[in-house]
């Protein structure tokens, strides 16, 4: 699949349907925070998601309900792996001394990231 990063707007878009499973446009205008979009933006930005392929309807007569086609661990796969090759040089551990050195990370944050990789090394 050839994935597309989403803009923010798309992004917000997304979460909310990763979140409500499916919705009319109304559905998940009621989910954005204020201030809210018009109807018709939010409608447009959803029709976008369509054709990037994230989201698919089912048509009732003139209205549709939407529902994501792509789910939310694959998208946030896809932007890992694409913010690790674009700003770390595909290094994972250049990503750990990031968040080491710049954001502070914790040691108790630190002790868990480890066993997390622990647990899961018999599994790739």
């Amino acid at each position: 699949m050839n994935q597309k990063e989403l803009t923010k707007a798309e992004e917000q878009v997304m979460q909310i349907l990763w979140k409500i499973r499916k919705g009319f446009v109304k559905d998940i205008l009621e989910e954005v925070p204020q201030p809210k979009p018009a109807y018709t933006t939010l409608s447009t930005i959803i029709r976008i998601l369509e054709k990037k392929g994230f989201v698919a309807y089912r048509a009732y007569g003139k209205t549709h309900e939407y529902y994501p086609l792509i789910s939310e661990e694959t998208y946030k796969k896809f932007i890992t792996e694409k913010l690790v090759s674009s700003y770390f040089g595909n290094s994972f551990k250049s990503l750990v001394s990031f968040f080491v050195e710049e954001k502070n990370l914790s040691l108790k944050e630190a002790d868990e990231i480890i066993r997390i990789i622990e647990a899961n090394k018999g599994q790739k």
